[in-house]
């Protein structure tokens, strides 16, 4: 496998999001076909790789910016309102 170099979310309190954020990505797993683009265009690099070969966000990281959901080429990521708890 070929390692490209990927931004990584600043560590500790000055890289999490907070409670800001209105939207987040929600990954309908069905629909995913492990193209991984959502991983490649992450400009926050807050999407890893499970061991099925799955993205994983990393929420508290997340700015929630749907650039990850715009990439999707199956449309297998939605951007969903952040609910306050």
């Amino acid at each position: 496998m070929v390692e490209l170099p990927v931004a990584r979310p600043s560590v500790g309190a000055a890289g999490k999001t907070g409670n800001w954020r209105l939207f987040k990505p929600s990954i309908d797993y069905r629909k995913c076909i492990k193209c991984l683009l959502c991983w490649m265009y992450c400009p926050d690099g807050v999407i890893s790789v499970s061991g099925e070969g799955l993205p994983v966000i990393d929420y508290e990281y997340c700015k929630g910016c749907g650039i990850c959901a715009e990439e999707c080429p199956v449309k297998a990521i939605e951007m969903v309102k952040e609910v306050e708890g």
